[in-house]
């Protein structure tokens, strides 16, 4: 499910200028596969690697990558093999701090602003201050005027799907629990947000 819409380059450019100037660094590409290619140029081999569970990094073939290639640490990996209960606070320990988080955005305005909301809220302490290097990969369709098209973006787009993919595995609804509005970055060097000029997520 997609906006029917796509940002134009120009609309793109103006973005990564805005989302510098907020001390994101910014690269625009055309396509799935080269936002990739420098996501993985950005991941030291055998680095602690922690995702959400992102229908873009799913798109581009990133998850399979980390899941599969042995070449990392990949939290996520791990945590789903240990006991919920039981090992509750070293899971947290775990993916509180990864080496790098990657993800995605589920909206980001025209003036540099990401917004990411989760349920549970597991990927929003390492995007905002936890992971010592995030990536987000955002596709183009995303990009909306401001904050408040962002979170209509998220109840109207984002959660119904979001909803029905929980619903069909757990067999119950999902919500908006906690939502990180990201104006800007403190260190330097930090973030990367990576532009696709393409849909890719939802």
């Amino acid at each position: 499910m997609n906006d029917a819409k796509a940002a134009s380059r120009e609309t793109l450019k103006l973005l990564a200028e805005a989302l510098n100037n907020r001390n994101f660094e910014t690269l625009v590409v055309e396509t799935g596969e080269e936002a990739r290619r420098l996501v993985f140029e950005r991941i030291p081999e055998g680095a602690e690697v922690h995702s959400g569970k992102s229908k873009t990094l799913e798109d581009i073939g990133v998850l399979k990558e980390l899941q599969e290639s042995g070449r990392y640490k990949f939290l996520r990996s791990i945590y789903l093999k240990m006991d919920r209960e039981k090992q509750a606070r070293e899971i947290r320990k775990l993916v509180s701090a990864p080496d790098v988080m990657v993800g995605s955005a589920n909206a980001v305005t025209q003036d540099g602003i990401l917004v990411a909301t989760s349920a549970g809220g597991g990927q929003i302490g390492p995007y905002a201050s936890g992971g010592g290097k995030v990536i987000f990969v955002i596709g183009n369709q995303k990009i909306v005027p401001d904050l408040d098209s962002a979170f209509r973006r998220i109840r109207e787009l984002v959660l119904p799907w979001e909803n029905a993919r929980v619903r069909e595995a757990k067999g119950f609804d999902s919500f908006v629990g906690k939502t990180l509005v990201y104006e800007r970055e403190w260190v330097k060097g930090r973030v990367t947000v990576i532009l696709v000029n393409e849909a890719l997520g939802v």
